[in-house]
């Protein structure tokens, strides 16, 4: 596998270099087969599908299939299709159902009316597989699902033919029927298709395509206990909504002859056509559903869209926006060839997106208070303050300032060190859109913890400038204690132990970095945050992105998620 690592400071450049290079090279492979197929008139338009089993939450790499398939579907002026792959009841879950709409309505892919079920077409698929009987290209099963494996051969020896194999159309139409009629155990029968067990691909050595599973559907309840494959359905689905050009990943391609026999056999006009490209791999994240699932059921994470995981419900509520998203799936591009992707790169798009967007607040993580000795005892004043230095349309907002503010503790140092420039013991500093201030004394508690820190302001540099032009090399953020709101703040780390890789080698479990959740609970923002609602981000001074929790934000009283941090804290180098 490529491992694709780009230095954070050329990614910019480096999507330049993509714009240029597809002007000169012209479009994608997928694109390139596309309008081949228009120009020989073998399709009159476009129309793609985004086809998730609903057994599980999406995640980031899903999001480049269904940006891929809408983006197509835009291009060509065609259709896209939003169809559920619920052929497996066991695992499938209204609540799965729900989450998949909406986190593809939140990426902006609009299917319009054209929202289909797999289990919609549990008729049709019943129908061909009668056909397929018919032919001679079907028959009914009775090895069981470990003799199949034995029977099917390996990569290097060819399968053998199943004993039942040559059983009668007459009696395998009895068998099926009584397979649908619910007179068979689940695992006794299977129904086969009959193509080559010589094939040197093994999905072509008389693949099951139907088996009986007294299951409740959560949308055709108790009517079915017979259910397709995913290899025989998924074709039969594409085939009948109109699908032109299927697009899935690499690990389908050698499932193509299959999906390709399916639609030949059951002589449908206008087959279509099975594309595959590369899967998107984040380094040191968890996709696994199963792995997932299990954090989820032993209370690591507080659920699917717990802000620690990939999911894409859970990137919308750590605050990743659907433009971000976009932007990286466009840095990443579309081959053929398996590729990884440091998580690094999907924070540069996310920075990238919010920097001229959302306000720049003040917020104290970790505070230690301030007095200023000599500001008016109970004055507050306003401030005004830009809302973004770079970005003057965002406007201005009221800052109140007073005698005793917050500040954060690392900006203080008793002793400080060599090139410190922030307050420290007769260094002079400017507040923030505020006054310049020189510390003068500081408080300890019996510990030695300094507790307040004394300082004493000019009034003439109000705005954070002085008139008499002298100059500091320190600048901190503050809030004024009298008006400060005190709020939530999680600050989020990788939820694997990076250095160890997500999975144990030895026994498949993943590898937990211990640190993935730091609860701050004694942080000062600014009253304006207060108003702060769900999905609400902004950018804290000098501590990161933030976003407003959609679970446990309350009205006047939000919870903070970091989102990011503003610059990042390694360099990826070149492998």
């Amino acid at each position: 596998m490529v491992v694709l690592s780009l230095d954070l400071k050329k990614l910019e450049e480096t999507r330049v270099e993509k714009d240029t290079e597809k002007e000169l090279t012209g479009k994608n492979f997928i694109e390139q087969i596309i309008d081949k197929d228009l120009a020989e008139g073998v399709y009159d338009e476009v129309c793609t599908r985004f086809p998730p089993e609903p057994n599980g939450y999406l995640h980031i790499g899903h999001a480049k299939s269904i940006l891929l398939n809408y983006g197509l579907a835009q291009k060509y002026n065609g259709k896209f299709n939003m169809r559920f792959d619920d052929t497996n009841p066991t695992k499938e879950k209204i609540e799965f159902v729900e989450s998949i709409k909406n986190d593809i309505k939140w990426l902006g892919a609009d299917w319009e009316d054209r929202l289909y079920f797999a289990s919609n077409y549990f008729d049709q698929m019943y129908e061909a597989a009668i056909k397929l009987i018919k032919k001679g290209k079907a028959f009914v099963c009775d090895l069981s699902a470990d003799e199949i494996r034995e029977y099917r051969g390996t990569l290097k020896e060819p399968g053998k033919e199943s004993p039942y194999r040559n059983r009668s159309v007459e009696e395998n139409l009895d068998l099926f029927e009584r397979m649908k009629n619910g007179e068979f155990e689940d695992g006794s029968r299977v129904l086969r298709a009959k193509i080559d067990m010589a094939s040197p691909n093994i999905n072509m050595r008389d693949p099951v395509i139907y088996r009986v599973a007294h299951m409740t559907h959560h949308n055709t309840g108790d009517k079915w206990c017979i259910y397709p494959m995913y290899d025989f359905a998924h074709p039969i689905e594409d085939a009948i909504e109109g699908v032109t050009h299927s697009i899935c990943t690499l690990e389908f391609e050698d499932h193509r002859p299959l999906y390709d026999w399916v639609v030949r056999e059951l002589e449908y006009p206008h087959p279509p056509k099975q594309i595959e490209f590369a899967k998107l791999y984040l380094t040191n994240v968890v996709t696994g559903k199963r792995y997932i699932k299990k954090l989820v059921e032993e209370g690591i994470v507080d659920g699917w869209d717990d802000p620690r995981l990939v999911s894409i419900a859970a990137l919308r509520r750590r605050g990743f926006t659907p433009e971000s998203i976009k932007m990286f799936v466009e840095l990443c591009g579309v081959s053929k060839a398996n590729s990884s992707v440091d998580y690094a790169m999907l924070e540069y798009c996310i920075r990238e997106d919010l920097k001229m967007k959302r306000p720049r607040m003040m917020a104290v993580m970790d505070p230690v208070k301030l007095v200023i000795d000599n500001y008016p005892e109970d004055q507050i004043e306003e401030l005004e303050v830009p809302n973004n230095m770079e970005n003057p349309e965002l406007g201005s907002r009221s800052v109140p300032f007073g005698k005793e503010l917050y500040i954060e503790r690392e900006d203080f140092m008793e002793v400080p060190v060599k090139k410190y420039k922030r307050l420290y013991p007769g260094n002079e500093v400017r507040l923030m859109n505020a006054y310049f201030v020189t510390c003068t004394d500081v408080e300890k508690d019996e510990e030695g913890n300094i507790t307040v820190i004394h300082c004493t302001y000019d009034p003439a540099s109000k705005g954070g400038n002085s008139p008499d032009g002298r100059k500091v090399k320190g600048t901190i953020h503050w809030v004024a204690a009298k008006t400060a709101v005190q709020v939530e703040c999680r600050l989020y780390e990788n939820i694997v132990d990076e250095e160890k890789g997500v999975y144990n080698k030895e026994d498949g479990s993943l590898n937990l970095n211990l640190n993935f959740l730091t609860v701050l609970n004694n942080c000062y923002v600014e009253p304006e945050l207060a108003k702060a609602e769900a999905y609400d981000s902004y950018q804290f001074v000098r501590n990161g992105f933030f976003c407003a929790d959609c679970h446990d934000s309350k009205p006047g009283l939000p919870v903070f998620n970091r989102i990011v941090s503003l610059k990042s804290s390694f360099k990826l180098e070149k492998k």
